[in-house]
């Protein structure tokens, strides 16, 4: 079993003084997940989040549809 490091980047649009979040999309394909950590504790814990729902929340998030009460 090949183990994969993950690639850890920003959002472009993350330019408000370091409250960010960190994603690694390179895992998508092989382990169907996107970990996500807080950047400014990169040795700290990650979540890893199902491919699926990480897209789904992209999608809501574009839309302005997260599936709370308006």
């Amino acid at each position: 079993m090949t183990t994969q490091t993950p690639r850890w980047f920003k959002s472009s649009y993350s330019s408000n003084g370091g409250a960010c979040v960190e994603v690694a999309t390179n895992l998508v394909t092989s382990h169907d997940v996107v970990p996500v950590r807080d950047s400014k504790n990169p040795t700290g814990p990650t979540l890893n989040v199902p491919a699926s729902a990480f897209t789904a929340f992209i999608n809501g998030v574009k839309t302005e549809d997260l599936g709370g009460t308006p």
